[in-house]
């Protein structure tokens, strides 16, 4: 339980059978009697709360004539925040006719919602600020057509363009999953020219139609296994782990971060961080080594290390 849920069902217990123990509210809660102080203490002190000690009854209760009071604003943790926020962004931004007037109503039900916990739409934009970085432009009725495809279970046909040879071919797709990743989405589908799974790239596919073929459908555990158990976008079964140190002063950062759900980790003698991620293609991978510079260094496998080598002697030869 969040720390504003509980927050907030202390006022529900009190409310409901008038003076409550510190024992009952601690077994509810699932508290230990240190978090409890500090609850009441927070609860008093910071948020006004009239919660008051009855030293006859040996409980605490809300104070005669409050019953009714409400704890002000309206909290969220990072993670529920930062949810909040990118709903509204995403619907802030939506291209005319991307989910059209559906999705209007929504929008003013969270805007309402904010507004009467005394947050304005202005006061949230002028507060906190949601960077994207990298994110394309996507051609609306292509996205439409794989959206409705992929809800709907119907086979599609695009016209898809492949970014590291310049072709733009066209396929047939069997929509799996749409996946929003890294501000940008992407359409995981069973591609029948290739009879296999596939990633694309939404904001590379120039033209696709919805077919009236149902689409084949995957295995979940198969494409779980195939489109996520390696580092990144690309797809496919983990060929090698790369093993990656970075300096002492940038562990202080990405230590705390998560490149994949079974990295394995840990720090040396000299404090630097050592990071092992399962990859199966190093397109991605190597541009995230990249960005740290001097502050990485590859260990391994061999070949992962000698392309970010060349990468880095012929970003060099720019600058000579």
């Amino acid at each position: 339980m969040s720390e504003v849920a509980r927050l907030y069902r202390y006022k529900s217990l009190m409310t409901g059978r008038g003076a409550v123990s510190t024992a009952h509210l601690m077994t509810k809660l699932e508290i230990s009697h240190a978090t409890f102080k500090r609850d009441i203490a927070k609860l008093r002190d910071q948020l006004h709360v009239p919660i008051v000690f009855d030293r006859e009854l040996g409980r605490y209760r809300l104070e005669q004539g409050h019953t009714d009071s409400e704890l002000p604003g309206l909290w969220f943790s990072q993670d529920e925040l930062l949810a909040l926020l990118t709903i509204q962004q995403m619907l802030s931004q939506l291209e005319p006719g991307l989910l059209g007037l559906k999705l209007k109503p929504l929008q003013q039900r969270l805007a309402g919602m904010l507004q009467k916990q005394g947050f304005s739409e202005e006061d949230i934009a002028r507060r906190i600020r949601l960077l994207h970085a990298g994110k394309r432009k996507v051609v609306l009725k292509s996205f439409q057509a794989v959206a409705a495809g992929t809800l709907a279970r119907k086979q599609l046909r695009i016209n898809h363009l492949n970014r590291q040879n310049g072709h733009t071919l066209e396929r047939i797709v069997s929509p799996q999953q749409l996946v929003y990743y890294r501000d940008n989405w992407y359409l995981d589908g069973w591609c029948h020219l290739r009879n296999d799974l596939r990633s694309f790239a939404v904001d590379a596919i120039a033209h696709c139609d919805l077919l009236a073929e149902s689409a084949h459908d995957v295995d979940p555990d198969q494409l779980r296994r195939v489109m996520q158990s390696s580092y990144g976008i690309f797809s496919g079964t983990p060929k090698a782990w790369a093993e990656l140190r970075f300096s002492a002063q940038r562990s202080r950062w990405v230590a705390g971060e998560r490149w994949h759900p079974d990295q394995r980790s840990h720090h040396d003698a000299s404090g630097r961080y050592v990071l092992e991620v399962p990859y199966s293609d190093d397109r991605e991978l190597i541009g995230d080594i990249l960005r740290f510079g001097p502050d990485v260094e590859v260990l391994g496998p061999p070949d992962l290390r000698a392309r970010v080598r060349k990468a880095l002697h012929e970003a060099a030869g720019h600058y000579v």
